[in-house]
């Protein structure tokens, strides 16, 4: 539930600045899980075990979900740095 409520807080932010809407999506298309096309649900979601390991790099706790606020401060440094 609580990465569902980030993705809705982000959803929220994103339509009231659609820059950060398009630093988003290419976000999420970096954490894509390599061959997603093939799995079912079909959508470019990242690894899980990926995903745990990046939320234990950054914040120490393999189940830690991150605030809206460091989402979106990564996106804009990522899209920056493009």
């Amino acid at each position: 539930m609580p990465w569902l409520r980030l993705a809705l807080r982000l959803s929220v932010r994103a339509i009231r600045r659609p820059r950060l809407a398009v630093n988003l999506v290419r976000t999420v298309w970096r954490f894509r899980a390599t061959n997603w096309y093939r799995q079912f649900p079909f959508l470019p979601l990242p690894d899980p075990t990926y995903l745990r390991w990046r939320m234990y790099t950054a914040y120490g706790d393999y189940g830690a979900v991150p605030s809206a606020a460091d989402v979106e401060r990564y996106a804009r440094w990522v899209s920056a740095s493009e």
